[in-house]
């Protein structure tokens, strides 16, 4: 038995227990990578937020607009093929557009607007997503309560519009016609493009202007179909909510929405406090230390194990359980100096041995594989016996 006669103050040697407490140094060599990393993505955040506020906030499906979500490209597509586009941010813009002659609108947003107004005045009509004033520009369009998926439909209608285009990415709101209205890109019960003649003029419903942004434009038939819905010989007052809105005004029935209200890099705030959170639950929760290295009370010699546990075989005359630990070990080390694999059968370890040594392969099997000892002097023997045939093994 050892015994620890070192002084407190004398360094730790091998074996000997170390302080588990983290110190500020270990703290952070274990953290600073996470550190690290959290920097970079601050800093990326911080820099997107202050690169994309001088660029200012996407303005989904406005024609002067060359992000992803605007319509610039389709409006010069139209202007390209001699069809007029006029860009106005407000009811009395339209009606005074509508006043110069027979023109096809187009509202985007119906959020800012005079519903009303814009019903009264005469000619085609595209509606675009957003249904708060739908049964005043669209008398007889009735929504299904769920939403479809934006994705590739085929137009499964014989409007030419979309049967010429194909295939388009559309999706959202889902429509029912009024009788005699045409149907096309299904979706569940209903259809996410509605077109019909409304008495002044045609009036076509879509759920989603997805189709006609930049990003999506030229997908599929997207270009085709929004092509094909604007340009009908007439000049397109296209409506946009405005860039800076008044705050409080509201727009006939209707006022902001909540998104409206929202600031323009509030996604940003969002992505940071999501970092953050997973940033905190990484550095917070609970995982496994590095290994502690305990000192042993009491250093035990093997040759004191070994006498134990043969005290134990005696005490319980397990003559069996020791023999068979006995030849275990020593087939294991025999099988390992002929060059035999662990799976080799008793004959095959028998003749390779009998071929090594002088023994009689018989006694050599009875020694290896045969029936227990029947007392503690046949034990001994046979200990002595397998000690031999090592010995002998060895000196060859």
């Amino acid at each position: 038995m050892s015994v620890d006669t070192r002084s407190p103050g004398s360094p730790p040697v091998a074996g000997a227990s170390r302080p588990t407490s983290p110190t500020p140094r270990s703290t952070w060599r274990a953290g600073r990578l996470i550190v690290l990393l959290g920097l970079v993505v601050v800093l990326a955040a911080v820099a997107s937020v202050l690169l994309g506020s001088g660029r200012g906030p996407a303005r989904p499906l406005d024609p002067d607009d060359t992000s992803l979500m605007g319509s610039r490209a389709l409006a010069e597509l139209l202007r390209e093929r001699g069809v007029t586009v006029d860009r106005v941010d407000s009811t009395q813009a339209a009606v005074d557009k509508a006043a110069t002659g027979d023109r096809l609108l187009l509202i985007t947003d119906q959020a800012y607007v005079d519903v009303g107004r814009l019903a009264e005045l005469p000619g085609d009509r595209l509606i675009v997503g957003d249904v708060i004033g739908l049964p005043a520009l669209a008398p007889g369009v009735s929504t299904l309560p769920q939403a479809a998926r934006p994705r590739s439909r085929e137009p499964g209608c014989p409007l030419p519009a979309a049967r010429v285009a194909g295939s388009a990415h559309m999706g959202g709101v889902a429509f029912r016609g009024p009788p005699g209205s045409t149907g096309c890109y299904p979706a569940g019960d209903g259809h996410t493009l509605v077109s019909y003649a409304n008495g002044r003029g045609v009036t076509t419903v879509v759920g989603d202007g997805g189709f006609m942004t930049n990003q999506r434009l030229a997908e599929d038939g997207n270009a085709a179909l929004a092509l094909n819905l604007l340009s009908t010989g007439k000049p397109v007052t296209w409506v946009v909510p405005p860039e800076n809105p008044p705050p409080g005004e509201l727009a006939g029935e209707q006022g902001q929405s909540m998104y409206d209200l929202m600031p323009g890099n509030v996604r940003w705030v969002i992505y940071m406090a999501i970092i953050a959170v997973a940033l905190t639950a990484f550095w917070r929760g609970r995982r496994l230390g590095p290994v502690v290295v305990e000192k042993l009370p009491v250093v035990v010699r093997a040759a004191e194990t070994v006498e134990g546990r043969g005290r134990l075989y005696r005490a319980r005359h397990a003559r069996e359980r020791a023999a068979a630990a006995l030849r275990a070990g020593t087939i294991d080390r025999l099988t390992a100096r002929l060059g035999l694999g662990h799976g080799a059968g008793p004959q095959e370890v028998v003749a390779a041995l009998a071929a090594r040594t002088v023994e009689d392969p018989h006694q050599l099997g009875a020694a290896l594989y045969g029936p227990p000892p029947a007392d503690d002097a046949r034990l001994v023997e046979l200990a002595g016996y397998l000690d031999l045939i090592e010995r002998q093994l060895s000196e060859l």
